[in-house]
Parts: structure tokens; C-alpha cells; sequence
């Protein structure tokens, strides 16, 4: 299986996880020129930016530690896009988040890291 495979079958698995959890899935794999955002959900008041990482070990550090300064800058600047090609005004709040999958201990665990990190311009 190739990496883009192994990811989207994760990335459903982490869709899952997200409305199992209250939130309400608006968009997937949202691209524009800047970049990719695998999940763009409403949870409660704020719009989340949702980036999905798997880790079948922590060799490297947790799958977290995967999204690193620029990563968040380009997710920032496709989430900027995103609300200005969508309408919402600059009071809309919205959050940065992680859905961490981890395999390391043999069975699969899900933690979802709301707000893992802040508006990087």
C-alpha cells in the first residue's frame, strides 16, 4: 500500500473520531495553491483546522511533534484563504488543532489536540 492510501484510510478513521466527538465535518482535504488542510470542522462556536498525523512508532517523536513551525504556517495561510473565499468576517473565531493517531503501543489511539497551536502569519 502506498503512503497516500495508508493516510486517507487513517484520515477516515480520524473523521470518525471528530463527529463521534460532537463536531460537525465541513470539509476534507480542503487544497488551494498554499497547501492542504485535512479537515476543516465546526466544533461549537469555533471553525477548526483540523491536521491529522500517524505515528506507528515514537522513534521520532509523537505524531504531533510531526507539525512543526512550517507546517503551521502553511495551514495558517490556506485557513486565511479559506475564510476569506468562504465569507466569514475577521471575528469568526476559529481554532488550530491535531488529531494525533499513535500505534506505538500496539493498538491504535486517537488524541484530538484542540487549539495544539496559534495563528502563525
Amino acid at each position: 500500500m502506498n503512503k497516500r492510501s495508508v493516510g486517507t484510510g487513517y484520515e477516515s478513521l480520524a473523521l470518525q473520531y471528530i463527529e463521534d466527538n460532537g463536531a460537525e465535518v465541513m470539509e476534507t482535504n480542503y487544497r488551494n495553491k498554499s497547501g492542504e488542510i485535512d479537515i476543516i470542522a465546526r466544533d461549537g462556536k469555533y471553525i477548526c483546522f483540523i491536521e491529522v498525523k500517524y505515528r506507528s512508532s515514537d522513534r521520532f517523536g509523537g505524531p504531533e511533534a510531526a507539525v512543526n513551525i512550517v507546517k503551521q504556517k502553511r495551514i495558517c495561510r490556506v485557513s486565511r484563504y479559506y475564510l476569506y473565499s468562504k465569507g466569514y468576517d475577521l471575528d469568526t473565531p476559529v481554532r488550530y488543532d491535531v488529531l494525533a493517531l499513535d500505534a506505538d503501543a500496539g493498538a491504535l489511539t486517537a488524541k484530538w489536540l484542540k487549539n495544539a497551536f496559534d495563528y502563525v502569519g
